[in-house]
């Protein structure tokens, strides 16, 4: 049964389209067969990687309009590669699927259909949190959060927190936290190295070892409708996707472990070691010294219990 996992953050514009294509192009030039569900009304991933279709053989005709699922899977440039295109139809799917039972398993039945032909499934989804979502994430057994290295991009972890914690609790659906992964990062600048460390610091969750650069090949392979691995294959943006493929493979693989991980990270108290690591962070650092600003993390952050971002002002105790 494939590995299933959902590239997800409410935020838009932090590179989780860039992230499904190109993770998934460089697990199937790995020798894994993948597919690419596309389930964003903007359709971006469907476009980027030149995939033709007709115009009643989409993932929303495959889960609304009674479409053979195998007519929705569409091959690309690479030899393990499969997508299963989108369009603008797919908003109207909030709309449709407010009536049907069993609303938010639509997809999931998809994925359990065509799951046995492949390896890896990756679910792109809209920079949302709605019915589309919940659906992408109900038919996922993971979850990998693109984080912008920009202040902004950590405020909408917090209510995604929050639905993965509603997916588990009322849902009874064991998705793990695959991952954060740090994207548009340049060591260049200070806020992306010190949002960077801060998400490493403070992130109750992994973080993927690799940061993925701001990179001109990664932003120009959508335009010649191919992965970056296919358009600059030595670019620092291909080169880093490719470093995650690895790592995403070094991670357990068997659905039937998701639960017993979850179990040891209930069991693990993050969120205690975050606040004892703030006051110890307090305690080193003089408050008047000429340095303190320069040492002191740019960004101090904790995620709390219900999933909720918790900022410290800045003060005495705290300078920033």
């Amino acid at each position: 049964m494939a590995r299933v996992i959902a590239i997800c953050n409410q935020k838009g514009g932090v590179g989780k389209t860039t992230t499904a294509m190109n993770l998934a192009a460089y697990l199937a030039i790995l020798g894994n067969r993948t597919l690419l569900i596309d389930f964003d009304p903007q359709f971006n991933a469907t476009v980027g990687l030149g995939v033709t279709h007709e115009s009643n053989e989409t993932i929303y005709h495959a889960l609304l309009a009674g479409q053979v699922p195998e007519r929705t899977i569409k091959r690309t440039h690479l030899a393990h590669l499969d997508v299963v295109p989108a369009s603008p139809d797919l908003a109207g799917a909030l709309i449709e699927l407010v009536n049907l039972p069993g609303r938010e398993y639509v997809l999931r039945n998809f994925v359990a259909h065509v799951g046995p032909q492949y390896d890896f499934i990756f679910i792109d989804l809209p920079p949302s949190l709605n019915l589309l979502t919940v659906n992408g994430l109900l038919a996922a057994h993971e979850v990998i959060i693109p984080v912008q290295c920009e202040y902004y991009s950590l405020e909408g972890l917090s209510q995604l927190l929050q639905t993965i914690h509603l997916i588990r609790d009322h849902l009874s659906h064991p998705l793990k936290v695959g991952g954060a992964l740090l994207t548009m990062y340049d060591k260049r600048e200070k806020l992306s190295r010190e949002v960077a460390r801060e998400v490493r610091r403070r992130f109750p969750h992994k973080v993927y070892d690799v940061e993925i650069p701001r990179s001109v090949s990664l932003a120009e392979a959508p335009s010649f409708h191919k992965p970056v691995v296919l358009h600059a294959p030595q670019s620092p943006g291909a080169l880093a996707y490719e470093r995650l493929a690895r790592e995403v493979l070094m991670q357990f693989e068997d659905p039937a472990t998701l639960a017993a991980a979850l179990r040891e990270e209930r069991r693990a108290t993050p969120i205690e070691k975050i606040t004892e690591s703030i006051a110890e962070d307090a305690e080193s650092i003089p408050v008047n010294a000429p340095q303190a600003a320069e040492m002191q993390p740019l960004v101090i952050f904790e995620f709390l219990e219900d999933g909720s971002l918790a900022e410290y002002p800045q003060s005495d105790d705290f300078p920033v």
